[in-house]
């Protein structure tokens, strides 16, 4: 019973880190791509570069948060935890930042375009 035990954790601790670490890389994939598309956005003086990169971000975070809390399921450490709470919590504060941004960038851009919309009727 032991044995049955021990092999099931181990799956169980493999199948979690290997979804840390598919997390982790989507929200790095998903960082370098904002990255790119909006320096090609800042090349063309394109006016909504700032929400493109903040929802890119955000998203990446979000990825990465994911991560975070799937690695809580192997934590054995009361100090890991911590740890662990402490990123978890940085991430979460941040990403909140960050969707208050994009809320206060879309209300930015809502009269330019509507203004821009005029214009061309």
């Amino acid at each position: 019973m032991e044995e049955i035990y021990q092999n099931t954790e181990s799956i169980l601790r493999y199948i979690v880190e290997f979804s840390t670490l598919l997390l982790e890389f989507f929200g790095i994939c998903i960082l370098v791509f904002t990255a790119v598309k909006c320096f090609i956005f800042w090349i063309k003086r394109d006016e909504s570069i700032r929400l493109h990169l903040a929802q890119g971000i955000a998203l990446a975070l979000e990825f990465k948060l994911g991560g975070e809390v799937l690695r809580t399921v192997v934590v054995r450490e009361w100090a890991e935890l911590g740890i662990l709470g402490a990123i978890i919590l940085l991430r979460a504060t941040l990403t909140f930042l960050i969707h208050w941004e994009i809320k206060n960038e879309k209300k930015a851009l809502e009269p330019k375009s509507d203004i821009e919309e005029n214009k061309k009727s």
